[in-house]
């Protein structure tokens, strides 16, 4: 049997929780009441939780429903890297089962040392933590799988009809990813290349709207984060004429409180505010074209390792 482990950022269980996850995804350095305030009235605006743990669970069933077509004794498991179940609970289930082997999948299709690596660098201490060794084989990116791609270009289409007649002509496209801090570009960290080859796959299929690319969701810290901004962008589009936008976060691949809030509420607020209208296109959740590919990238990645 090997093991897959799907892997997400996580996110609180209720707004009780919001505090706790904050101190985990800092580190355990508290951030201060006004911060925890705002980021608790965002989580109330979208139902007081984070959706992502039913839709990464959702993911992995996804892609155990397409393993389970090609064969070969995969079985996926779920861990959060700021949340439970955690990447360790995982590991501790994955082990509790007797299984060495093991495929490591982050539902984020970038890499970069300050996003994806972080995730892989939790699976020695977890193994450490229940006394087992194990095998570990890295999908590292997967920016241009064919499934992600073609899911993403269908629900582009599908965004661009909800803009009636021969406005749907003239829509602009936003793509956008999560900001990291400038920093990581003195690494040489390659997070905006990879990110190019996505966006440059995209909109090569849709020639006759004009496209952009913009970061997103910058955290609050003093320190630069890369840009072009999103709410930047779109303040000059507005400023330009531009009154239709579809957004396109090529960086997230289902709904959480960075798609909810940031994009659906804050984001369109701005756009209605500037007499815009802002659409975003349907994440590709579990979408059974984007599991089959990449369980085709699972599998592969085993049988390199001669594991089938």
């Amino acid at each position: 049997m090997i093991a897959v482990l799907v892997m997400a950022y996580g996110g609180p269980d209720r707004i009780e929780d919001v505090e706790p996850y904050l101190l985990d995804v800092r580190g355990g350095r508290p951030l201060p009441p006004p911060g925890v305030a705002e980021i608790k009235r965002r989580y109330e605006l979208i139902g007081g939780r984070s959706p992502i743990l039913e839709h990464t669970r959702a993911q992995a069933d996804g892609l155990q429903r397409a393993l389970n077509s090609l064969g070969g004794n995969l079985r996926t498991y779920v861990g959060m890297r700021h949340w439970h179940p955690t990447v360790n609970e995982a590991v501790a289930s994955i082990v509790a089962d007797g299984i060495r082997k093991v495929v490591g999948l982050v539902m984020a299709p970038h890499y970069s040392r300050m996003s994806v690596e972080l995730y892989f660098e939790k699976l020695p201490r977890a193994m450490e933590g229940v006394g087992a060794s194990i095998e570990i084989e890295r999908i590292d990116s997967w920016k241009d799988d064919l499934g992600y791609l073609a899911v993403l270009a269908e629900r582009i289409r599908d965004g661009l009809s909800r803009f009636p007649g021969e406005a749907a002509e003239r829509v602009d496209l936003i793509f956008t990813a999560h900001s990291l801090p400038e920093r990581i570009l003195t690494w040489e960290d390659p997070y905006p290349q990879e990110l190019q080859v996505t966006y440059d796959a995209l909109r090569s299929q849709f020639p006759g709207h004009a496209s952009y690319f913009a970061y997103q969701s910058a955290a609050m810290t003093p320190e630069s984060w890369l840009g072009p901004d999103v709410r930047s962008l779109l303040d000059e589009r507005l400023q330009a004429g531009r009154r239709d936008c579809l957004i396109v976060p090529i960086g997230f691949v289902s709904e959480h409180v960075e798609i909810l809030y940031d994009i659906d509420i804050d984001l369109r607020q701005r756009a209605e505010a500037g007499g815009g209208r802002l659409e975003r296109i349907q994440m590709p959740g579990a979408d059974p074209r984007m599991m089959a590919s990449l369980a085709s990238r699972v599998r592969d990645a085993a049988a390199a390792k001669g594991w089938v």
